[in-house]
This record gives C-alpha cells, structure tokens and sequence, in this order.
C-alpha cells in the first residue's frame, strides 16, 4: 500500500509518499481501508516545528470501509463504513484506528463527509460549549473560514447565538462566511472588530490572543482551542472581568464519552437537516499531501482540505 511519511521536519516539501505493507490490527483495533483522509493545521505544524518524532507518521480524520478487526473488537463487523481520528500513518490506503475511537457514517453521508463533519464539529460544539452560553449571546470565531472554524460559525448559529461575527485572515473569505449565516465578517487587521462580544472561540493564539480579549465585553470568555501557543495578560482579564478557558476534544473524549456521542448525533442530525454544511475547499490525491499542507499553512482554504487514496 501508499502511505506518506516525512524524515525531516520542514514544510509540505519534506512529505514522501511510500510504499509499505498494510498494517495488521491489534486488539480493539479496525483496519480501515481508507476513502478520505482530513488534514489539520496542527499536523502541519507538527511537521514544521518539530512536533513529533521521526520517522514522521501522520496522524488525522479517517474515513473508509472496515476491512479486518482486532481481538476483541465489538460493535462493529467487516464493511462497515467508519470514521476515526488516526494516531499513527493515517495518511495512507489502509490505517489502523481504535474501535472506541471510531464511529459509524450514515447511509447518505459519503467519506469525505464524515471526515470534514465529524472531528471538526465535535471541536466546535465542544469549544462552544466550555463557554457556557446563554441564548441570545454574541460569539466572535476566529480562523473562521478554517476546518472547524466555519462549522463553529453555524453551530453558535444553530445553538441560539443572536450575533456571530467571523474573524479571518483575508477580507476575500468573507462572502463564504455570510454564506454559512455569519453575521459579520472582520480581518485581524481591521482597526475595530465591531461591538464586542460575549465569547470568542479562538483557534488562532499567538500575538492575535490579545486582540481576542480586547474584543470581549465585560464579563466575556475566550475559550482557546488551537495548538498556536500565546501568552494573555491577567490583567486583561481582570479589569474587564473576563475568563479565559482551555479545551482539549482529547481529554472530554476520554473522560465523558457519552457526551461526544451525543454531539456526534447533534452534527449528523443537523447536517441531515441542511442546518449544517461540511464544506470542502479541496480533494486532493494522497500523493498530494504536499499540495494539501501548503494550502492550510497558507490559510488559504474555506473548509476542509481532504486526501483521497
């Protein structure tokens, strides 16, 4: 089978495509073989800075059809259509994935589908709520346009949000954003951000956290949820009353899994529903993951980017 690795750390020109034996479930494991695989802005900065170690094996969002089982696997049966999170070569034509961390794609959702909805949505709802909000609240989201931004965008929409505003990197993501029901549309350079807000759901961090809380009103939340670092002044937060609050999918995954199952129902039901766009900016061969790490390290994409094997 393909798979692609990286040796070195660098940008999207250090990715090889290989060739390697299909890998064998172990227990509680699924061999998946794979239809779409979802690329992240955190795995392309792993890959950059150094973030795991070599030989590089890429993990992310896999969707495909169920082609060998583990020990001690149930629940699920040879041709079921799945989607996981992949720890380890998951940009490849067959990944192994934990069965407890896989799940079934409805009949009528495609791979690609499930990969842009899944991961990224249960992000959003999660982010979305760690802030505790209340109906009728306005919600600023940052990296709007990105995988999970432009769903966090309609979920506080869906979730009774009064006002979202979309914050990006370029004025020309803006006609997509009003599209997906954003209310407003600001760049980070915009000298005001416009009235402020209830909550920011911040995925950018860095130098842009500052200018996240300055756009809190009194007794607002910033919940971050990127792997973009940063540094908040506590007095910031205390002048104005504000909180900051951390989320990481990973951990309510493991601690309140019945919770991630039902938001997982709430994403398919709404994308049922046509509450809910996955949109995908691009589909692009495995053997362009190269292709496909540029354009999110560019934040050029208004969506999911995706590799199809």
């Amino acid at each position: 089978m393909r798979r692609v690795r990286f040796h070195e750390y660098g940008g999207p020109e250090v990715l090889r495509v290989e060739e390697a034996e299909p890998p064998v479930p172990e227990a509680g494991q699924l061999l998946v073989r794979t239809e779409a695989i979802g690329v992240t802005l955190p795995m392309v900065r792993k890959v950059r800075d150094g973030g795991l170690p070599l030989p590089g094996a890429l993990s992310g969002e896999v969707a495909g059809q169920v082609v060998a089982l583990g020990p001690q696997v149930t629940g699920f049966a040879l041709g079921d259509r799945v989607t996981a999170l992949c720890f380890r070569d998951a940009y490849a034509e067959q990944a192994v994935v934990a069965a407890a961390m896989a799940s079934p794609v409805p009949d009528g959702a495609t791979a690609t589908d499930a990969v842009a909805l899944v991961r990224g949505g249960l992000v959003a709802l999660g982010a979305y709520a760690a802030a505790r909000p209340e109906p009728g609240e306005s919600v600023l989201v940052t990296a709007a346009a990105s995988g999970v931004g432009h769903l966090a965008v309609q979920l506080a929409k869906a979730r009774g949000a009064a006002r979202v505003v979309a914050a990006v990197s370029s004025p020309a993501k803006a006609e997509f954003l009003r599209g997906l029901g954003a209310d407003e549309v600001v760049s980070y350079d915009d000298e005001s951000w416009g009235a402020p807000v209830d909550i920011v759901l911040d995925a950018v961090g860095g130098g842009l956290l500052p200018r996240a809380v300055a756009a809190l009103a009194p007794g607002g939340r910033l919940v971050a949820y990127s792997s973009g670092g940063g540094t908040l002044s506590a007095y910031d937060l205390l002048v104005g009353g504000k909180s900051a609050i951390g989320f990481q999918m990973a951990r309510i995954a493991a601690e309140q899994p019945d919770r991630v199952e039902r938001w997982r129902r709430e994403l398919w039901s709404l994308h049922a529903q046509g509450r809910l766009r996955a949109a995908v900016h691009a589909r692009l061969p495995l053997a362009d993951a190269a292709e496909a790490h540029g354009i999110i390290e560019a934040r050029a994409n208004l969506g999911k980017v995706v590799l199809v094997p």
